[in-house]
C-alpha cells in the first residue's frame, strides 16, 4: 500500500525532527523525565512536531517496560489522568443552576478524563494505533487481578469503538496469492479450526468453491481485524469434516447453491469487545449474492463452546429439574472417552443430548437475559435462525471437550433477519426452526419453562 507507507515515512520524518527540537541540549532531562512527566507533557504540548516526539518517547519506553512496570503504568493513567474533580465540581454546580445546553456542553467536558485525551495523543505517533491496542491487550489481561483497571479499559473501548468504526474498514479477499506474511497471520489467528500447515491453508484458500475475506484498518494496514472462512457447497453440512475432508469432491463456484460460514477469528485480542465480526458477515453476504447469484442459502457451521461446561453444572446438581433419573444414566455415558465409537452408547447419547441442547439454546439465559452460549449470542444477535443441531459434528479433541462434539447451523435468511433480531431484542426470542423446537417438546416444553421460571427466580433474588 504505497500510501500508507508514504504517510508513514512522513510522519516518522516529522517525529524524528521533533525529537531533535525537543531533546537538543537537554539530555539529561530526556532520561530524567519518567512517563508520568512525559505524558504531562504530552498532554501540554501544542506543537505538533513536538506532540509526535513526546508521543514516540513514551511508548518506546512503555514497550520496554516489565510486567510489573506495565502494571504501574496502567495504575499511573488510572490515578493521575482521570478528569479534573475542580472543574467537574463546578460544571455540576453549573448545569445544576442553568440547566442550559452551554452547561450541559461543559459538564460534558469536564467530565472527560484527562487519559482519553493522552490517548489521542499517542495515537498520532508512528504506529501509534497498533502500540494502543497491545497497551489495551495488556490491560485486559490484568483486569482480573484489580478492579481499577475498568475505568481504563472503559476509555480504550469508547476511543477505539469511534476508530474502528465500520466506515474506515475495508474489507479484502484472502487467498492463496495473498502475500505471506499475511497468510502466517491467517495461520496464527484461526481460533475455531486450526491449520496445522501450509498445504492445509491452501486446501481452504486454493480450490474454486473456497473463500476468505478479512477486514482490515488503515492504521494496521498488513493486521486483519477479523476473518471468515466460506465453503461452497450443493447443501447445509451438518459435520466439519465435510468441509475440511482434504479427499472431499471439490465442485466449481457457479455449482453452488449454499455458503456456509465455518470460521469466524478475531485477531486482536486489545480489540475485544469491539464488534466487527456482524458487519463482516453481511457484507460477504453482499458480495457473495453480487459475484454468485446461483447462491440460495446462507449458513453457519457453528460450534457451542458453553455446552459441556452447563451440561456439567446441571449434572454435578442433584436437585436440578432439569434431568431425570434417566437422563443422568444415559449421560454417565459421556465419561468413558470412547463413547463415540459405540454405535449403541452414541445413539442413545444422542437422544438425550439433542433435547438438552434444544433447551440450552431456547431456554438458557446469562443473568443480563441473553442467550446463554457466546456464538448463539452473536449469530442470533445478527437475526439468524438456529436452524440444525448436529450431533457428533466435530470430533475433534477441543469440539468433544467444549459440547461433546455438537455443531450448530444458523440459517441469515435476509427476508427475515431484521425480525428475528428485533424478536431477540426485543422479548427475548429465539427464533429457531420447526426441527430445534421439536426437540425441546420431547423434553417437554412445560417442564422447560417451569425450569426457567426457577431459575430466573434465582438470579433475581
Amino acid at each position: 500500500m504505497p500510501g500508507t507507507s508514504f504517510f508513514g515515512d512522513m510522519l516518522q520524518g516529522i517525529t524524528e525532527r521533533g525529537r531533535k527540537l525537543l531533546f537538543a541540549g537537554s539530555r539529561a532531562a530526556k532520561v530524567e523525565a519518567d512517563l508520568e512527566t512525559l505524558c504531562e507533557m504530552l498532554l501540554s504540548s501544542r506543537g505538533e512536531a513536538s506532540g509526535m516526539a513526546i508521543a514516540a518517547e513514551i511508548l518506546a519506553r512503555w514497550n520496554k517496560l516489565d510486567a510489573d512496570g506495565v502494571r504501574k503504568f496502567l495504575l499511573m493513567l488510572c490515578d493521575r489522568f482521570g478528569p479534573d474533580t475542580a472543574k467537574l465540581d463546578k460544571a455540576v454546580d453549573r448545569y445544576v443552576k442553568e440547566r442550559s445546553a452551554a452547561a450541559i456542553i461543559a459538564l460534558h467536558a469536564a467530565a472527560e478524563p484527562r487519559r482519553q485525551e493522552l490517548l489521542r495523543r499517542l495515537n498520532h505517533a508512528p504506529n501509534g494505533t497498533a502500540n494502543l491496542v497491545r497497551m489495551r491487550e495488556q490491560l485486559l489481561g490484568g483486569r482480573e487481578q484489580s478492579d481499577e483497571y475498568r475505568a481504563v479499559d472503559a476509555d480504550f473501548t469508547h476511543l477505539f469503538g469511534s476508530w474502528f468504526n465500520r466506515g474506515f474498514l475495508t474489507l479484502r479477499p484472502i487467498d492463496w496469492s495473498t502475500p505471506a506474511h499475511i497468510l502466517e497471520k491467517i495461520i496464527k489467528y484461526e481460533a475455531v479450526h486450526e491449520i496445522a500447515s501450509w498445504e492445509e491453508l491452501r486446501r481452504r484458500l486454493a480450490p474454486a468453491d473456497r473463500r476468505c475475506f478479512a477486514f482490515f484498518h488503515p492504521r494496521l494496514a498488513d493486521e486483519p481485524l477479523v476473518f471468515v472462512e466460506v465453503a461452497l457447497t450443493r447443501s447445509v453440512p451438518m459435520t466439519i469434516n465435510e468441509v475440511l475432508d482434504e479427499g472431499r469432491t471439490q465442485i466449481g463456484a457457479d455449482e453452488a447453491t449454499t455458503a456456509v460460514f465455518y470460521s469466524i477469528s478475531n485477531c486482536q485480542e486489545g480489540l475485544r469487545g469491539i464488534s466487527f465480526g456482524n458487519f463482516l458477515i453481511k457484507q460477504v453476504v453482499d458480495d457473495l449474492r453480487r459475484d454468485l447469484p446461483g447462491l440460495k442459502n446462507f449458513v453457519t457451521l457453528s460450534p457451542v463452546p458453553g455446552f459441556a461446561r452447563w451440561l456439567a453444572k446441571a449434572r454435578m446438581s442433584a436437585t436440578d429439574p432439569l434431568l431425570s433419573d434417566a437422563d443422568r444414566k444415559a449421560l454417565a455415558l459421556l465419561d468413558d472417552p470412547a463413547w463415540p465409537d459405540d454405535e449403541g452408547k452414541a445413539a442413545e447419547a444422542e437422544g438425550v443430548l439433542l433435547p438438552l441442547a434444544a433447551h440450552y439454546f431456547l431456554i438458557e439465559r446469562t443473568p443480563d437475559g441473553r442467550p446463554a452460549d457466546p456464538v448463539a449470542r452473536f449469530h442470533l444477535g445478527n437475526g439468524a435462525r438456529l436452524e440444525r443441531l448436529n450431533f457428533l459434528g466435530d470430533r475433534s479433541s477441543k469440539a468433544m471437550q467444549q459440547a461433546h462434539g455438537l455443531m450448530v447451523n444458523y440459517l441469515y435468511k435476509l427476508e427475515d433477519i431484521v425480525a428475528n433480531h428485533e424478536a431477540l431484542a426485543q422479548r427475548g426470542e429465539v427464533a429457531a426452526s420447526p426441527l430445534v423446537r421439536n426437540l425441546l417438546a420431547r423434553n417437554g416444553e412445560a417442564a422447560a419453562a417451569k425450569v426457567a421460571g426457577l431459575r430466573g427466580q434465582s438470579r433475581r433474588s
